[in-house]
């Protein structure tokens, strides 16, 4: 009797020390969100965000996953009035979740980079902040990340293109430009073409050459241009979307070849 006894004060003091050494791991949930600057939120439509939770004071991965569902209520994000605790999104509305097991109150990093579908677009976005254990952190909109940018695809020249007829001659410039989100681009929208300035920074043969304004093409979220080339050699074109009411920014690039 007396050593079942012993043997259960025994155990009782291993578990105390157990516990005391590992400490008491709490789940706390997180939800991670990314929405596009002046936008909607990055979702399955562009491949969504790959985000990444790290504690930012040793660089240990708590946490990584891609954020999945759609853009969100167009309504509720861009035209609806708001008060401080006002939730841009919807319950579908593209997210990361995770449950981290916190035994002390943690720095936490979150990184974001995306959209995933669009990596020549891709921008990467960061924050950190405290995270206590049992508090989770999911209300309102989670954590929330402003993704900047623009989707910027070069549609022509195309890489191996050679200008027929020689010099002089001239190029056609276009280029497909939508929001982080997908959203698309079109004059008198909500996403208005005529608000962005979309150009082209040219060079030849390492050496700037010009720039090429282009405008709207008359087909949603595509601009055009024309390049007036005098001269043969290795080009590069440089096209950028810019909206001068926020300091939102996004481009591509292309080079190719003008043979006498």
């Amino acid at each position: 009797m007396r050593n079942s006894i012993f043997f259960i004060i025994v155990s009782l003091v291993v578990a105390i020390f157990c516990f005391a050494e590992v400490g008491w791991a709490e789940p706390t949930n997180v939800t991670v969100r990314v929405i596009s600057r002046d936008a909607k939120f990055i979702g399955d439509s562009m491949g969504g965000v790959k985000v990444t939770l790290r504690d930012a004071q040793t660089g240990e991965l708590l946490a990584s996953g891609k954020t999945q569902g759609n853009t969100g209520d167009t309504k509720r994000i861009m035209t609806q009035d708001r008060n401080r605790d006002f939730s841009l999104s919807t319950e579908d509305a593209a997210k990361f979740s995770a449950t981290l097991d916190l035994e002390e109150p943690r720095l936490i990093e979150v990184t974001a980079f995306g959209p995933l579908a669009k990596q020549t677009s891709a921008n990467r976005v960061s924050a950190v902040q405290w995270i206590v254990p049992g508090k989770h952190l999911t209300g309102g909109d989670g954590w929330l990340l402003q993704m900047p940018g623009f989707v910027v695809d070069v549609l022509a020249p195309s890489m191996n293109f050679k200008l027929k007829g020689g010099v002089p001659g001239m190029v056609e410039l276009k280029a497909n430009v939508t929001m982080m989100c997908g959203c698309p681009i079109k004059p008198g929208g909500l996403w208005d073409a005529n608000r962005y300035e979309v150009k082209a920074l040219i060079k030849r043969n390492g050496k700037t050459a010009g720039k090429v304004s282009m405008s709207y093409a008359d087909i949603t979220s595509q601009f055009s241009g024309i390049l007036h080339v005098k001269e043969s050699g290795t080009y590069e074109a440089v096209i950028y979307a810019y909206d001068p009411n926020n300091g939102n920014t996004g481009l591509d690039k292309i080079t190719f070849m003008v043979s006498e």
